[in-house]
Parts: C-alpha cells; structure tokens; sequence
C-alpha cells in the first residue's frame, strides 16, 4: 500500500499545480488531482507560495489543510470508482442527485473524516459499516 508521507503529498500537490501552470504534460494521477485543485480557487495562492510545503494548518484556529482536503478527494473519488466499501457509489449517487457530485464528496468527505478519527482514536482499523452508516444518515438528511 502507497503511504507517502507528509512532505511527499504537499510536493506532489504542488509540482501540479506548478505543471498545470507551466502547460507541462500530467500523469494520470496528477491529472484527477488538478481536477480538484481547480474546484478550490481558495487554494491557487497556497499552492503558489514557497512556504506552503512548510505551512501548518490549525484545526483549533478553524484552518482546513488543503492538502488533506485535496487527498481526501482523490480517495473517495477512487472509493467510488471501484465501489469500496460496497454501496460507496450509490450513496455517491444518491448524493449527488440531491446536490451536487462536489458537494457530496464534500458530504463524504465529512463521514470518512469521523471514521478515520475513530478509527485512530480507538486504534482500530477503519469501521466500513459505520461509514455507511454515516453516509446513509446524510441522504436522509436532505
């Protein structure tokens, strides 16, 4: 399993966003990750800055990591993409047809984040179930 750690992520972020910028040719990968990149003009500037490898991001301050949230993106856009947990895409689907697909990634984003929380809070591995769960809860909230 790819485990990049935190410098590698920021970089590949930033190497592109540099590429998108300089026209260069992109990978695969950083291709869907441009595609989210240019969903949140909030982060051109940081993306931009020499600092930004450097910057840490407060949640006590009410700062979001932009680069959790772009990574964030990328794995549930794979989740969906091969239906993992079983019935990610439909929720997605079901999502999405009450909003929009942006908003609901954001929607699931919010669940994988209290899952992911959980799951280091008790150092146990990630609750599938609980997940869904969660997911289903937010489409009958709308």
């Amino acid at each position: 399993m790819f485990n990049p750690t935190r410098d590698q992520v920021r970089a590949f972020f930033i190497d592109t966003w540099q590429k998108h910028q300089n026209k260069s040719i992109l990978s695969p990968i950083e291709s869907s990750a441009l595609k989210w990149i240019l969903e949140h003009p909030e982060y051109h500037a940081l993306l931009s800055s020499p600092d930004a490898k450097e910057q840490d991001f407060s949640i006590n301050q009410g700062q979001t990591n932009p680069f959790l949230h772009l990574s964030m993106h990328l794995a549930i856009e794979e989740q969906i993409s091969i239906n993992s947990p079983p019935g990610i895409k439909s929720l997605f689907e079901q999502l999405s047809a009450k909003t929009n697909s942006h908003h609901a990634i954001h929607e699931i984003m919010e669940c994988l984040g209290q899952v992911l929380w959980e799951s280091q809070r008790s150092g146990t591995p990630l609750n599938n179930e609980l997940y869904i769960d969660l997911l289903k809860q937010r489409i009958n909230k709308h």
